[in-house]
């Protein structure tokens, strides 16, 4: 990357920071909630019977947090990010500057994922902290687990402005890959406790590979065909949404 596209990066990304610290409800999402909901699923894990799947608390909770992170701090974030610039017509007037259209959207969804990275370690830490855990077992795997995970959810966001009108509409369009995730991809409820054949075809979730990586990470129990399986499933969706932007992605208010 030259000097001059990453001059222009920078400068699009201290905007993106400044106006997603003034943005009150957007933070508010972005880092309160995440935390909130963490705190009270934990009763809902401890009913849960960890030991079937050899998962302690700490193993059932980490990857949750992370996962709360990439839905309400990074995706939800982003969605209504891409929707309020597009609507005041902020991304047509950077298409008419010297930004590629890929810098113009990696710039204004840098700082929400610079935040996202942050409360992600920041979660992580203070968990391990909170619930005694151990250092984890094999930290490239999560370590991945969290990068592709933020990759895949900015990703998706950036699919999902094409069905969302305003920003308050936003609230509405995100919702089913929300419901999916939290219901599906192991976020609440391991895919170990779940039948072999239901829990197949979940692990194909946008984000169950992200859940995958970062719970198997944890406790060391992540094989490595399976770590590749589920880092495979993630550029997948990665590519997919690349392409379903440059396809579809609206860069001027929807009439």
């Amino acid at each position: 990357m030259s000097t001059a596209v990453t001059g222009r990066m920078a400068a699009l990304t201290r905007a993106e920071l400044t106006l997603l610290v003034r943005h009150k409800a957007v933070l508010l999402t972005a880092l309160v909630v995440p935390v909130a909901m963490t705190y009270s699923m934990r009763p809902v894990v401890e009913d849960l019977d960890l030991a079937e799947a050899g998962l302690s608390l700490g193993e059932a909770m980490m990857p949750m947090a992370v996962a709360f992170v990439l839905l309400f701090g990074v995706y939800s974030a982003l969605v209504t990010v891409y929707v309020v610039r597009r609507e005041e017509l902020v991304l047509k007037r950077l298409r008419t500057g010297e930004l590629s259209d890929a810098e113009i959207l990696a710039g204004t969804a840098a700082a929400t994922l610079v935040a996202g990275l942050a409360q992600c370690v920041v979660l992580m830490v203070a968990g391990a902290a909170v619930l005694g855990m151990d250092m984890p077992a094999d930290p490239v795997w999560v370590v991945a687990g969290v990068l592709l995970g933020l990759v895949v959810t900015s990703g998706m966001a950036a699919l999902t402005t094409v069905f969302t009108r305003s920003a308050e509409g936003a609230q509405i369009t995100i919702m089913p890959l929300m419901l999916i995730s939290l219901v599906g991809s192991g976020v609440v409820v391991p895919l170990e406790l779940l039948p072999d054949r239901v829990a197949s075809v979940l692990e194909l979730l946008p984000l169950s590979p992200v859940v995958e990586l970062v719970r198997g990470g944890w406790s060391g129990q992540l094989g490595v065909y399976e770590a590749l399986g589920s880092v495979g499933t993630a550029v997948a969706w990665t590519v997919l949404s690349v392409v379903a932007v440059r396809r579809w992605f609206r860069w001027e208010p929807r009439r």
